[in-house]
């Protein structure tokens, strides 16, 4: 593990800083906390760490199970076992601190447990020590304070970002027993304030949740129950939504359908006038046609010599003419021919097809 002091030197002459791969040179002054998120920092890539020679060497341990920077399949660094921890460098495992002895900032798995851990572990998950041990100012020390006894307490400001842009968010931390919280302006251990008390900081709140109204609030982590009338609201919502989209499509939908319909109407108008107009031109075709065929039948009632007809030289063979519009449509819609109905011939006997 690096000396502390190269973790808190900041370098602004890096190039392709972090970049470099297994065997490239380093420098380990470079090695640092990155400012406003305080993660381990290095010339070396995230597989290879800063060696006392300055050179890129493979990491010798890992704290994740899933480490960051690893491909898929390559061969991971073994997990320190138990009475040993894996430092920011990942070097290789070291043994756990006494009290008193320099660690890393939040590394209280550096720091050896008490005797009495089983008493004074946190078992909220909320990270204020582990296994009774806490790493605070860069010392390992116990979480053993009780109420009203001089603590110690650890202040860090990270960089955030919220609606209204970017802002400092402190995480204070002290080394009283779990329920007890390190007062930053009396350095004692104090009793942890319930649900609507005041409160200046999350810490202060068995919650660890102050509010901006300065109140202690609700546990973030404690999942949120809603009335009954808030489903049925939303059910009711959501169905009236499905609905109301169906009958807008129906409405929708049928005015197109009248519109359609209307045209076609119309296009049979149109059709169905255009249709009796040649109707009544064929009829009156046909009537025209019939007249004529009367004064032609009387004016050849005299031969033509002024004989009458029936002294008239008859000529074989002769047919009356056709009107020409033979086939046409009657007024009872039937087609029929317009011309001469010849009467069928009788076949002879001996008349073959």
């Amino acid at each position: 593990m690096l000396p502390l002091p190269f973790l808190f030197l900041a370098s602004y002459t890096l190039v392709n800083a972090g970049s470099a791969n297994k065997g490239d040179p380093c420098n380990q002054k470079d090695s640092r906390l990155q400012t406003g998120t305080f993660q381990f920092f290095s010339d070396c890539n995230s597989v290879t760490y800063c060696a006392a020679n300055n050179t890129c060497v493979l990491k010798g341990c890992r704290r994740d199970e899933f480490p960051f920077g690893y491909e898929k399949g390559s061969h991971l660094p073994d997990k320190c076992p138990a009475g040993q921890f894996c430092p920011d460098e990942a070097d290789e495992c070291q043994d756990l601190l006494p009290v008193d002895s320099a660690c890393q900032l939040n590394r209280d798995d550096e720091c050896a447990p008490p005797p009495n851990a089983d008493q004074l572990r946190d078992t909220t998950n909320r990270g204020l020590n582990v296994d009774g041990a806490v790493c605070l100012n860069n010392v390992c020390m116990w979480a053993n304070v009780t109420a009203d006894q001089t603590c110690v307490v650890e202040n860090t400001g990270y960089i955030a970002y919220g609606a209204s842009g970017e802002f400092i968010d402190i995480v204070s931390r002290g080394n009283c027993i779990v329920g007890l919280y390190c007062d930053a302006v009396s350095k004692q251990c104090k009793q942890e304030k319930a649900l609507g008390e005041a409160c200046t900081a999350d810490k202060e709140c068995s919650s660890w949740n102050c509010l901006a109204s300065g109140t202690c609030g609700v546990d973030t982590s404690v999942p949120k129950h809603v009335g009954t009338g808030v489903y049925v609201a939303v059910g009711v919502g959501i169905f009236g939504g499905i609905f109301g989209t169906l009958l807008g499509l129906f409405f929708l939908h049928r005015r197109q359908r009248d519109q359609e319909r209307e045209k076609r109407m119309q296009y049979w108008r149109e059709q169905n006038a255009f249709h009796q107009n040649l109707l009544q031109m064929r009829q009156t075709a046909r009537a025209s046609i019939l007249s004529l065929n009367g004064n032609s039948a009387r004016s050849t009632m005299y031969g033509r010599d002024g004989l009458p007809s029936d002294e008239a030289p008859i000529l074989q063979h002769a047919a009356p003419k056709g009107s020409g519009l033979r086939h046409y449509l009657g007024d009872d819609s039937s087609e029929y021919d317009d011309g001469m109905m010849m009467e069928p011939t009788p076949r002879r006997e001996n008349e073959r097809f």
